[in-house]
């Protein structure tokens, strides 16, 4: 479904970058903050950047399609991490390291060797770890922050997914999907599609009761969740690849209130360039509303085309198959649908 990039693992910065020994404003308990400078990255240089496809880079949680006991099925996100032993030990690797490199590499280099899997936290059993990541006699090699990137398959009985589930039909085999209609134009569409048809895809599942809901779908009382193809919302016109004119960009342009950039070489490479990077507020502070969220979007969830049926009136599913080719003026506005039918009324929703 996807030509671009997948998000197997954590994307570069197209900048270089360096790390400045104060609080991080996208973190509140990370002591640090990683700045961008004007230096495009060398390996980006050679994936032909300049080129890239730029599109949105959305503020939620990371997804997987992939098959599961035979079916596709939606993954969650879960890194592997060290345990408290081992992520002592490895802090103090990393401190000797930087030492050593601020030294300008005097004397022996530093060696930190991971015994996998004791050094790390359990994880499911069916937990995988992402494509791409590395592996040493089979076992996979953490990255540089000594974390193993990985997915795990979504339990539905499990509270710790009520969100991911919210978005998928797993007995039907259907997603709820946010896109662009078609890249000439703006408006967003919602739909059904197989997961047949997604396996391999990694998206953002957003909505209500991910990362403080930026872009307002839904409330307390209607949750509304959806899942977002990695890099099918396109950029409109946007700034050229320069540090001073992207902060202009995203300071004064309504296209540029957007979280960050994700850049999609032709040959699959990803980078990205987050507002945190240019120590510029995210969520938005002020009275702007970011530029998704003032998209408008059609509904297009056909309860005939699916077999939508009303078991289950409480499934954000079915609640939109009951506007089915409705158009929402904005992105919030799927809320009104969402309450009218929670409400059990009908109706004008807005359009």
């Amino acid at each position: 479904m996807n030509e671009h990039g997948k998000v197997q693992q954590k994307i570069s910065c197209i900048f270089e970058t360096s790390v400045l020994e104060e609080p991080s404003s996208k973190r509140s308990y990370q002591p640090f903050r990683v700045v961008a400078s004007n230096r495009i990255r060398s390996q980006a240089i050679e994936d032909d950047i300049s080129v890239a496809k730029a599109t949105e880079k959305l503020d939620g949680t990371c997804c997987y399609i992939a098959e599961y006991q035979g079916k596709p099925w939606l993954w969650a996100r879960l890194d592997r991490k060290p345990n408290k032993a081992a992520d002592k030990k490895f802090k103090k690797f990393s401190a000797l390291r930087t030492q050593w490199e601020q030294d300008g590499k005097q004397g022996a280099e530093p060696v930190f060797e991971w015994n996998f899997p004791g050094d790390f936290k359990e994880v499911p059993e069916e937990w995988i770890p992402a494509l791409g990541v590395p592996l040493i006699k089979d076992q996979p090699v953490p990255d540089s922050n000594g974390h193993i990137p990985g997915w795990v398959p979504v339990d539905p009985k499990s509270r710790q997914h009520l969100w991911h589930l919210s978005a998928v039909d797993l007995t039907s085999g259907l997603a709820l999907i946010l896109r662009e209609e078609s890249e000439a134009e703006s408006n967003l569409l919602i739909e059904l599609v197989p997961l047949s048809q997604l396996v391999g895809c990694t998206l953002e599942l957003i909505g209500t009761n991910v990362n403080a809901n930026p872009y307002g779908l839904g409330n307390k009382k209607s949750p509304l969740h959806v899942l977002v193809v990695h890099g099918c919302i396109s950029l409109k016109e946007p700034p050229p690849q320069e540090l001073e004119a992207i902060r202009e960009w995203f300071q004064t342009n309504q296209n540029g209130c957007v979280e960050g950039i994700v850049w999609h070489c032709n040959n699959r490479s990803l980078y990205k360039l987050h507002r945190h990077h240019l120590n510029l507020p995210w969520p938005l502070k002020d009275s702007s509303k970011p530029s998704f969220s003032q998209r408008s979007v059609k509904i297009s969830v056909d309860s005939l085309k699916y077999e939508i049926n009303d078991d289950n009136k409480k499934s954000v599913i079915w609640k939109l198959s009951q506007f089915n080719e409705h158009i929402c003026e904005d992105l919030c506005k799927l809320n009104n649908v969402i309450e009218q039918t929670t409400d059990g009324g009908g109706g004008d929703v807005g359009s």
